[in-house]
C-alpha cells in the first residue's frame, strides 16, 4: 500500500470534498469521494489511493481512504470475528478472517469473496461499483456479469468486529498454510450450478473458520476446535489467553464498533453453537465485553501486545 498513498485532511469546502495537504494543496478535488468517510471522517487526517476497481456511474478508479496510522513492524496474528449480517439468512453464524502481518485473508462459500487484502481494503473498502450492494435489493446481485453488486465494501462498515491479537506466533507457517489454501481454491473450477459458489469451500468442512482452525493447529495449537465462526474465536480465545499467562505469547482482545452507514444495518450478535462454549465465554477478560472501540482509533500501541 505504500505506491500513490496520498494523504491529507478530509475536508467539505463550497460543496466540494478533498483531502487537504500539509502544504494547503486540494488534492481528489475532482474525484468522487464516498459519502461513508464524509460520514465518519471529515476533519480528520486520511489515507487514500485508487483502486483498480471503478465507479459504475462514473466509470472511473474508486477512491479507498483509511485513517493515517503506522502499522506494527513486529510480526503479529489477529483473529476477526464479524457479527452475523441481519439480512443475509446464510451469515446467521457470523464470519471468521484473519491478519497475518498486515494480510488478511478472507475465505468464503462465494468465490469473489475468497482474497488476501491489505487491512485498509479489508476494514475500509468504499460501498461503490462492484463492492456495493445493488441499488434496488440492497443486497448481493451478480446477474449482470459486467455489472456485479458483490455487497462486501469495508468489513467494519458492516459488522462489529471482535478480535484476538497475538504477538509469539509462528507466523512463518500460519502465513504459508493460508496462502496454500487460497490458491486451492481461487484453483478450483466454481460449483456448475452456481457460477459465484467456490468448488473448493464447504458449509461444514471446509469453512472460513475451519481452514484458519486447521492453520492454527499446525502452529501448534492443536487444542483449537470449531466448526463455525463464533465456536472458533471462543475456543482460540481461550486458548490464547491460557498461552499468554504461560508468557508463551502476548494477546490482547477487544471488540471493533461498526462505522454505521446507510448501505448496511446493524449486525448482530451469534451464539456459540457448542455449549462448552458458553462456558469459556464468561472466563473471557472484562475489557473484552466493555472495551469497543473504532479500529486504529489510536494506531497499534506497544502496550496493546503486553495485557
Amino acid at each position: 500500500m505504500n505506491e500513490n498513498i496520498i494523504k491529507g485532511v478530509l475536508t467539505i469546502d463550497g460543496g466540494k470534498s478533498f483531502l487537504k495537504g500539509d502544504d494547503g494543496v486540494r488534492r481528489l478535488e475532482d474525484e468522487l469521494i464516498w459519502r461513508g468517510y464524509l460520514e465518519h471522517w471529515t476533519g480528520r487526517k486520511l489515507c487514500a489511493k485508487r483502486l483498480e476497481q471503478c465507479d459504475y456511474d462514473e466509470g472511473r478508479p474508486i477512491v479507498l481512504m483509511w485513517p493515517d496510522i503506522t502499522l506494527p513492524e513486529y510480526q503479529y496474528m489477529e483473529l476477526y470475528y464479524n457479527e452475523r449480517l441481519r439480512k443475509y439468512p446464510f451469515s446467521v453464524l457470523g464470519h471468521t478472517a484473519v491478519n497475518i502481518n498486515g494480510e488478511i485473508f478472507n475465505f468464503s462459500l462465494r468465490q469473489n469473496e475468497n482474497e488476501v487484502m491489505s487491512p485498509a481494503e479489508y476494514f475500509y473498502r468504499p460501498a461503490l461499483g462492484e463492492f456495493s450492494p445493488h441499488p434496488e435489493t440492497g443486497a448481493f446481485n451478480a446477474d449482470d456479469r459486467e455489472r456485479p453488486y458483490y455487497d462486501k465494501f469495508g468489513r467494519l462498515f458492516m459488522r462489529n468486529i471482535h478480535v484476538f491479537r497475538v504477538r509469539g506466533l509462528d507466523t512463518a507457517t500460519f502465513l504459508a498454510f493460508c496462502r496454500r489454501e487460497l490458491e486451492d481454491i481461487q484453483n478450483t473450477p466454481v460449483n456448475p450450478r452456481d457460477p459465484e459458489r467456490s468448488g473448493a469451500t464447504t458449509l461444514f468442512k471446509r469453512n472460513c473458520a475451519t481452514i484458519i482452525r486447521d492453520g492454527l493447529r499446525e502452529c501448534g495449537f492443536g487444542q483449537i476446535s470449531g466448526t463455525f465462526p463464533k465456536d472458533l474465536f471462543i475456543s482460540a480465545a481461550s486458548c490464547f489467553l491460557k498461552a499468554g499467562k504461560k508468557g508463551d505469547i502476548k494477546v490482547r482482545m477487544l471488540r471493533l464498533k461498526q462505522l454505521k452507514v446507510d448501505e448496511a444495518l446493524y449486525s448482530g450478535q451469534t451464539p456459540p453453537v457448542n455449549p462448552l462454549n458458553l462456558i469459556r465465554m464468561t472466563k473471557l477478560p472484562e475489557e473484552y465485553y466493555t472495551d469497543r472501540r473504532g479500529y486504529w482509533a489510536e494506531g497499534y500501541r506497544e502496550d496493546d501486545t503486553n495485557n
